[in-house]
C-alpha cells in the first residue's frame, strides 16, 4: 500500500537531534511506501523551512501559515507577517505552497490571547480567499470558534487537520465540502469520540496526516513520529470505518491530491 502523509513537520528539530538528517529520513521514506507529503509550516520563518525541504524531494510539497500560538510571538505587525506568507505563494521562484496553513485557533494554553489569534486567523482566511488556496485548520479547545470564523468566510474551504471535534461536527464540515484529517489519534485507546467522527465522514473527504514529531499511533506512543507510521494511523482508520486497509490508503491518497491539486 502507498501512503500520503496530509500533514507534517520536518523542520522541527526533532529531526536533527543527536545529529540526525532530516533528509536521510526523507528520501527513506520515499523509497518506501509514502508517496506524498505536504510539509506545513507554522510561521513565515518556518514556512520558509519547509519550502527549502519540498525543494529538495521529489513529492514533498509544503504548506505557508501562521499557526495561532506563533502568532501571539511575533514581534512585526500582523500586515507584515501577512505579506510575507504573501509573497511564498507569490513570487516567481521557488517552488509555491500548495495550502494556507497551518491557521487556526488554539486555546489549550493559560496565555491564550483570544485577540490575536481570531485576527490572524481572519487575516489568513481572507488571503486564503484572495489567493484562491486551500487551507489548513489547526482546532484546539476552540471547536465553535473556529466553526464561526469559517462561516464568516463561506467561499473558504480545505482540511480540518488533526480532527479531535465530534462526529456531528464533523458532518457539518462534510456538507460544506471540508476535508476531515486522521492523525495518531485514531488509534488510541480513549478516542471513541475521533473514533465516531472517523466513521462519518463522506469517502471523498477523508485524509490521513502524521502531524510528525508528534501523535505518534498506537503501539508506539511516545517515540517521534514519521511517515513511516502512516500504516498503523490507516489502519486504525479503516478499523473506525469497517473497510479493509487497502480501501482507506487509496481513497485518502486520491482526496489528497485533489485537495492540494496534484497531478
Amino acid at each position: 500500500m502507498k501512503y500520503f502523509d496530509s500533514h507534517a513537520h520536518y523542520w522541527d528539530a526533532a529531526f536533527t537531534e543527536n545529529g540526525e538528517s532530516a533528509d536521510q529520513l526523507i528520501d527513506a521514506l520515499f523509497s518506501r511506501d509514502t508517496v506524498g507529503i505536504v510539509n506545513v509550516g507554522t510561521s513565515p520563518e518556518t514556512s520558509r523551512r519547509a519550502r527549502a525541504q519540498a525543494e529538495k524531494h521529489p513529492g514533498m510539497e509544503y504548506a505557508a501559515g501562521i499557526h495561532p500560538t506563533d502568532a501571539q510571538g511575533l514581534s512585526r505587525r500582523l500586515e507584515d507577517a501577512i505579506e510575507e506568507i504573501r509573497t511564498l505563494f507569490l513570487s516567481p521562484d521557488g517552488k509555491r505552497p500548495v495550502a494556507l496553513g497551518e491557521i487556526g485557533l488554539d486555546y489549550h494554553y493559560d496565555d491564550t490571547d483570544k485577540a490575536i489569534q481570531t485576527a490572524y486567523f481572519d487575516a489568513q482566511l481572507s488571503l486564503a480567499e484572495e489567493l484562491n488556496v486551500p487551507v489548513i485548520i489547526h482546532d484546539r479547545d476552540a471547536h465553535a470558534d473556529v466553526f464561526d470564523a469559517i462561516l464568516r468566510h463561506p467561499r473558504v474551504t480545505g482540511v480540518m487537520h488533526s480532527f479531535s471535534g465530534s462526529a456531528e461536527m464533523a458532518l457539518e464540515y462534510a456538507k460544506r465540502g471540508w476535508y476531515v484529517s486522521f492523525s495518531g489519534t485514531v488509534s488510541f485507546k480513549n478516542a471513541r469520540k475521533v473514533t465516531e467522527a472517523a466513521a462519518v465522514v463522506p469517502d471523498g473527504l477523508i485524509l490521513i496526516e502524521t502531524d510528525a514529531p508528534y501523535l505518534t499511533p498506537h503501539p508506539f506512543r511516545g517515540r517521534r513520529n514519521d511517515s513511516g507510521y502512516l500504516a498503523y494511523t490507516n489502519a486504525a482508520l479503516a478499523a473506525a470505518r469497517g473497510v479493509p486497509p487497502e480501501e482507506t490508503a487509496r481513497q485518502t491518497l486520491e482526496n489528497a491530491k485533489r485537495l492540494f491539486r496534484l497531478q
